[in-house]
């Protein structure tokens, strides 16, 4: 199968040509050199000049298509040279000899017996647990210059998304070869230089297309260009992907609908093009896409490039229509790399070298099959289940040796020329010279205080829908309702039912925002990670505006619980107790958030964090002062560590005085602060009380922050 040629051909960019040639020359090379460059290293000649009439037809005819299809789907969009055309400071890439791996603890049964004899016979074969090196990566080279689509092709585990993570900075742990970046490594200037959009399209469900692209060019644009100037950069860029009809349209989610899949990867691509990057690094945009969507998608790349960005994705298995439009593809085999060159030379080097398919087929799929160890002339017969048990291990072996054969073709015929190239290729394009260190320009883009203000409006947009959602009013609502009644006009003189009522209180509002904060960052660490990684804002300011954006919405739903319980319950009615009580309730809400929040911010896992929360809260709940009046000595001072403990003393104190009484019999008075659960709690000064819990409300937030803080964000210079 002879491979049309780029049906994108002519120059891509005006200021630094990026030469396709229409007209195939007899001889071509796999390996295409920095743009404008002409010379070029020849891997192999071709010797199939019979076939040119049918390759110039099929050439025709996808040059038509594509061309068609590109008319079609950029129609409605801005086709001036305002954004996708602006000048970026232009990025060759080279990496060279990539290896990176990673430690596997494994058990092995060891069969070493000791030399001396012992008292046993038959010693049993002893288990040890000993770690094991896995190669992800095994000396990956290749270079991708501006104003290039550099594919990364391989089959499951192959190691592209690794290899991506790898030259965007955004890969833990140690890796050796060299990364450069214009001659340089990657450090902090590099990475406002570059986007990444990873394969999950990390989005807020309840956030408009616009409200989305419109916060984050708040953080990320410099705070030289004003509020209006970055709408309308935002504008311009929902123009430009196409994104105009559902501007308005929010994101949406698993049980929420919104925007298409596409035009959700069309946003997370938006996002990163805030910044005008010069790298752009995508992983799989096309994954779970119809036919049509992904070409869209390719198309909005294919643009991007002609500005004379670095573009590299990983895709698993384009379509021949797809595959054309990439200038370089990488095909890796389980870390190795078997191909690197031109996409449209890929079928003649593998003819080259002995692997040519029978039939004429998609391009990306013969390598896949190649990638998995399947020749051309491996064949897969009906058999009888009897003759595939018995074939199964000879087709391993196959598998493998066609594997091996590849990466030995790779060494032989590409990987001197390729890395002579990388030697070769001036590292400043154009002439552009950078800063020595990358890790100069560590300025954020915004102000701490306008971070705050962003995440601030953003944080209460997103999070009203989950604090005020119908199921969690109708919660509310429920349960005071339902212990106004159980506890309706309660007296003095059923003083045990209204000790119940306060307990009940301390305990509610406690389990209640402890459990709903517990979801918070172990749901968030993807977006914190991923604005993190991207250099969006500080820590500091995203945690205090979380904090304070929770407060208005935390603390309602218990202002309107206290408001109807409270005067049902037939406690005190004069204004001074009310208001005390609902501010230890709220006091009390704050405490359970913070516990709930550092909690879910140390395990960050939500099965973990609600397990041990719900541990923690049935201690405090036994030790509240209410079940057990006396607690053994040696475990007494848990109740210290209960916040529970100390509302529930501190909501004895508001409702009840040392001099008051009740009838405790027929007849007879009692002083309440003689009632059992009354002495055991005391009625005292709550100073104490009242310091514990400050204690408590900033040490939990404190332990939160801490905890946050081992989330590191990936790329740190």
């Amino acid at each position: 199968m002879m491979p049309p040629e780029d049906p994108y051909s002519g120059d891509i960019n005006s200021s630094g040509p990026i030469t396709r040639n229409s007209t195939a020359s007899p001889s071509r090379n796999i390996i295409n050199r920095s743009p404008g460059d002409n010379s070029h290293i020849r891997a192999f000649d071709l010797e199939k000049q019979g076939q040119d009439s049918r390759r110039i037809s099929t050439t025709e005819r996808t040059e038509a298509h594509d061309h068609d299809a590109d008319n079609n789907i950029v129609s409605g969009c801005p086709t001036s040279r305002s954004f996708l055309q602006k000048p970026v400071r232009r990025v060759t890439l080279k990496f060279e000899d990539v290896v990176y791996k990673i430690k596997l603890n494994t058990k092995i049964v060891s069969c070493w017996r000791p030399s001396k004899p012992t008292s046993t016979a038959n010693s049993s074969p002893k288990k040890e647990r000993q770690a094991v090196e896995k190669t992800i990566l095994n000396g990956v080279t290749g270079m991708v210059c501006p104003g290039e689509i550099l594919a990364m092709l391989g089959p499951s585990g192959s190691g592209k998304t690794t290899l991506l993570s790898a030259v965007g900075g955004r890969l833990e742990g140690k890796v050796s070869g060299s990364i450069l970046f214009n001659g340089q490594r990657f450090g902090k200037s590099m990475k406002r230089k570059t986007g990444f959009v990873t394969q999950d399209d990390v989005l807020y469900p309840h956030l408009t297309v616009r409200e989305t692209l419109v916060y984050a060019a708040l953080l990320r644009l410099p705070r030289a260009l004003s509020r209006q100037e970055k709408r309308e950069h935002v504008d311009a860029i929902i123009g430009e992907l196409g994104l105009t009809r559902c501007r308005n349209t929010i994101i949406g989610g698993p049980l929420l609908r919104g925007v298409s899949g596409g035009e959700r990867k069309r946003v997370s691509i938006g996002q990163e093009m805030l910044t005008n990057p010069s790298l752009l690094l995508l992983d799989e945009p096309t994954s779970g896409l119809d036919s049509t969507t992904a070409q869209r998608i390719i198309v909005t790349l294919r643009n991007l490039a002609r500005g004379g960005r670095t573009i590299i994705t990983t895709i698993h298995q384009p379509s021949s229509r797809l595959y054309y439009m990439f200038h370089k593809v990488i095909l890796l085999s389980e870390g190795n790399l078997i191909y690197y060159g031109e996409a449209s030379a890929t079928m003649d080097y593998f003819s080259s070298i002995g692997f040519a398919p029978s039939y004429s087929m998609n391009p990306a799929d013969f390598m896949l099959d190649l990638a998995n160890g399947i020749a051309p002339d491996m064949k897969s017969e009906d058999d009888t289940i009897e003759q595939a048990e018995l074939n199964g291990r000879k087709e391993l072996e196959d598998q493998k040796n066609v594997r091996q054969n590849l990466i030995l073709q790779y060494k032989k015929n590409l990987a001197c020329k390729i890395k002579a190239e990388l030697h070769n290729v001036d590292d400043y394009p154009n002439g552009e010279k950078q800063p020595r260190s990358n890790c100069e320009n560590n300025e954020w883009a915004t102000s701490w205080w306008e971070q705050f203000s962003v995440l601030l409006r953003r944080s209460l947009k997103e999070r009203k829908h989950e604090s005020f959602g119908g199921l969690r009013i109708f919660q509310v609502l429920t349960v005071s309702t339902l212990a106004g009644l159980l506890w309706w006009q309660s007296k003095v003189s059923h003083i045990q039912d209204q000790v119940g009522l306060l307990f009940f209180f301390s305990i509610f509002w406690g389990f209640f925002p402890l459990f709903n904060a517990v979801f918070t960052f172990p749901q968030e660490s993807s977006m914190l990670i991923k604005e993190r990684s991207s250099g969006m804002y500080r820590l500091s300011s995203y945690f205090v505006a979380r904090t304070v954006g929770d407060l208005p919405m935390e603390l309602i739903l218990p202002t309107v619980f206290v408001c109807i319980t409270y005067w049902m319950g037939g406690l005190r009615e004069d204004a001074r107790s009310f208001v005390l009580t609902l501010l230890i309730i709220l006091y009390n809400v704050l405490v359970s958030q913070g516990l709930g929040l550092a909690m879910g911010a140390v395990l960050m896992d939500v099965k973990q964090a609600t397990t041990l929360s719900s541990v923690t809260m049935l201690t405090f709940l036994l030790v509240g002062g209410y079940y057990i009046h006396t607690i053994p000595a040696f475990i007494a001072w848990l109740k210290y560590f209960s916040f529970s403990y100390y509302c529930y003393k501190l909501l004895i104190g508001v409702q009840f005085s040392a001099e008051e009484t009740y009838e405790c019999a027929a007849g007879r008075t009692c002083l309440v602060a003689d009632y059992p659960a009354i002495r055991a709690t005391g009625l005292g000064d709550h100073t104490i009380d009242v310091i514990a819990l400050a204690v408590m409300l900033v040490g939990y937030r404190l332990l939160a922050y801490a905890a946050l803080r081992r989330v590191k964000p990936t790329g740190s210079c």
